[in-house]
């Protein structure tokens, strides 16, 4: 038995950028948005290495993360602290996001300009579900002129 939630698959989806935290050997933290968190299995995750080298030296340095993702259904995020395992740059885990990063890339008018290097593939390591702690909803109650 796995780790991930089957509740957590749409917040992999892209619809809203993820984000990932490292940390370098010294302490020093690194925050950057992120394309695409892929679902690889209840254990595992991919992050797609596109621009972020600082991450990437941060990650071969110190191979903690921690990766924030929110669902465009329900608004619930999750927490991953994940450890870093391997990249791959070929194969089916990085073809099928080679594919959805020119999809999304294509909805915001960046096509051609994405360029997938890897999928680095993490093993997750703890789950924290956040509900509406992340994203203040207005009071549905409110008369719209006051919010």
């Amino acid at each position: 038995m796995g780790i991930l939630p089957d509740e957590i698959k749409p917040a992999m989806q892209g619809v809203i950028p993820s984000h990932v935290v490292t940390c370098s050997r010294d302490g020093a933290p690194n925050a950057t948005s992120i394309s695409q968190v892929y679902y690889v299995d209840r254990d595992h995750v991919a992050l797609s290495h596109q621009f972020f080298n600082k991450t990437v030296r941060n990650v071969r340095e110190n191979p903690r993360a921690v990766v924030w993702v929110i669902s465009p259904e329900t608004f619930d995020a999750w927490d991953l602290e994940v450890e870093y395992d391997h990249s791959e740059t070929s194969g089916p885990v990085f073809e099928a996001m080679d594919m959805q990063i020119e999809a999304i890339a294509s909805i915001v008018g960046m096509k051609g300009i994405f360029k997938l290097r890897a999928a680095d593939i993490y093993r997750v390591i703890s789950v924290t579900k956040n509900v509406d702690e992340r994203i203040p909803l207005p009071d549905i109650d409110e008369p719209a002129g006051r919010r």
